[in-house]
């Protein structure tokens, strides 16, 4: 038995793309999956898996199995416990001094851009915010509000090519909690 925490892009924002966490979480069961929490309403789903499935086979079928009930096309991006534990000790913000938790995020990358991609970010000024890429992940530390930032799921997901949602690093440090308690 494999623990898994799935981050959905884009669902319950603004009114659209609406899904229930208790009909997420139905959806869940119904694939298969055990030990089901959900954690917020932005789509944040810990669930346990029997089988060697890797993340991307299981984001997929979340994701064909969301088209067909709900009739949204929602990106799914899957990683495993140990893998964002990794994410969370990685963070190369949390060793500065006088960080404020409340300006990191971790966009999480659906899987690892390639070299070729990653020179489409070099060289691009985002001063005062700032981002660093670690495999599948972009951390990133905002001098402001995030919403005023370029530096979006859509800047990354343009520039390399590959599926991205971003987390909070509470919410993300919250996942991490849920996930290792309900082992």
């Amino acid at each position: 038995m494999t623990r898994y925490i799935s981050i959905l892009r884009g669902i319950n924002v603004g009114g659209k793309r609406k899904i229930l966490m208790t009909d997420l979480k139905k959806l869940y069961g119904d694939l298969g999956f055990s030990n089901v929490v959900t954690y917020i309403q932005s789509g944040n789903v810990i669930f346990d898996v029997d089988s060697k499935e890797s993340n991307t086979e299981i984001a997929d079928k979340i994701e064909k199995s969301i088209s067909h009930t709900f009739g949204y096309d929602v990106p799914v991006i899957v990683r495993t416990v140990p893998e964002l534990q990794q994410s969370f000790k990685s963070n190369p913000f949390l060793i500065s001094q006088g960080v404020e938790i409340e300006r990191l995020c971790l966009t999480f990358l659906k899987s690892s851009p390639s070299e070729e991609k990653l020179i489409n970010l070099v060289g691009l000024d985002f001063h005062p915010d700032k981002f660093e890429i670690i495999d599948k992940d972009v951390f990133i530390y905002y001098s402001g509000k995030s919403r005023d930032s370029k530096l979006t799921n859509n800047l990354f997901e343009k520039k390399l090519k590959v599926q991205a949602t971003t987390r909070n690093w509470r919410t993300v440090s919250k996942l991490l909690e849920l996930a290792k308690n309900n082992l």
